[in-house]
């Protein structure tokens, strides 16, 4: 579905991932882990069209996206939560969420996977008038992964979903990312919690300085010794 081939890419002039290679198939959680500054950002921004490698291949269901433009790798199929969640803080939950289906915009269906969305964030569905900047961190990237999925993605990329937000929300954002997997998504995730990342995921990657440490079935890493005690402090 998605393949990463030695992908080099640099931010603000440094280089951030160095010969970074992943695969990612259908229908599976992939956790892609690592301290600060690993590069787990710049992965996600290189796959989406955010940044552009320098080196390396990005491909999609068989079709070269590294070059496209992040609108048209949205349409090819790819939804993109970065970290900051880029919200529209003075529209309403509801506005944001049709501005995530905008690409079907002619459809009548247009609202369709509001379905979806309000079985996994029921919060939502009670907030439709409320401004996004009204919102607690965690119902923002509730709203967030919300509008994501309003483009009916196959691939959903999230790019630190726990970040700022309280414990036992967290709890329901990583549930709701194995209801989606559920549902037929293909999920992408970075994370610093690598912990509550491994439980989830089937497989995982770890970065570490730009590079990929390890990679394999997401119960054999989180069993590791080795990261066990330079990551999840056991």
């Amino acid at each position: 579905m998605l393949s990463v081939r030695e992908v080099t890419t640099a931010y603000q002039g440094l280089i951030a991932i160095s010969s970074v290679s992943i695969e990612v198939e259908k229908g599976e959680i992939v956790c892609v882990a690592g301290a600060n500054g690993a590069g787990k950002s710049t992965l996600l921004k290189s796959i989406a069209g955010a940044e552009r490698p320098r080196v390396g291949s990005i491909s999609f269901d068989g079709s070269r996206i590294d070059g496209l433009a992040q609108h048209l790798v949205t349409a090819r199929g790819i939804a993109y939560v970065p970290e900051n969640r880029r919200l529209f803080p003075r529209l309403s939950v509801r506005d944001n969420l049709r501005l995530g289906s905008y690409l079907y915009r002619s459809q009548g269906d247009r609202e369709g996977p509001l379905d979806l969305v309000f079985k996994l964030f029921p919060r939502l569905s009670e907030r439709l008038e409320q401004r996004a900047e009204t919102l607690s961190g965690g119902e923002q990237q509730m709203l967030a992964i919300g509008r994501a999925l309003m483009t009916r993605p196959r691939l959903l990329m999230l790019d630190e979903p726990s970040q700022g937000i309280m414990p036992k929300l967290v709890d329901e954002i990583f549930a709701a990312v194995k209801r989606i997997r559920d549902a037929g998504m293909t999920v992408l995730i970075v994370e610093q919690r690598m912990t509550e990342c491994l439980e989830i995921a089937d497989r995982a990657y770890i970065l570490r300085t730009g590079r990929v440490l390890m990679a394999g079935p997401a119960a054999e890493i989180r069993t590791n010794p080795d990261v066990r005690k330079a990551y999840l402090g056991l």
